[in-house]
């Protein structure tokens, strides 16, 4: 069974920067397109940026141009670098692949 294990989050400043990583448990993982998702309290689950197998990457307007996806698929990790982060990025951050979801990595931004 396929597992994703989120890491990287945590309390931050306004203005900092996080990386998160997201391991996966499979070898699929190099043919597959790598999401991540945040959820804040009381809102739905969005997605944040996601990329290919090849490298090509996608971001919501939410965070784009202060975040950016990466994958190395000899480790079978994604990672997304998150800078200049404000309080409203604060959400359990998951990651999504092949339809399974991480257990999640809180970031927390104070003001």
């Amino acid at each position: 069974q396929v597992q994703l294990v989120e890491s990287g989050g945590g309390l931050v400043q306004a203005g900092g920067s996080l990386r998160l990583s997201c391991a996966a448990s499979t070898s699929i993982f190099s043919s597959k397109v790598m999401s991540w998702y945040r959820q804040a309290p009381g809102k739905r689950r969005v997605l944040v940026a996601s990329i290919t197998s090849d490298g090509s990457a996608n971001y919501a307007d939410s965070l784009k141009g202060r975040c950016t996806i990466s994958r190395d698929n000899a480790k079978n990790t994604v990672y997304l670098q998150m800078n200049s982060l404000k309080p409203e990025d604060t959400a359990v951050y998951y990651c999504l692949l092949n339809g399974i979801w991480g257990q999640g990595t809180q970031v927390t931004v104070s003001s």
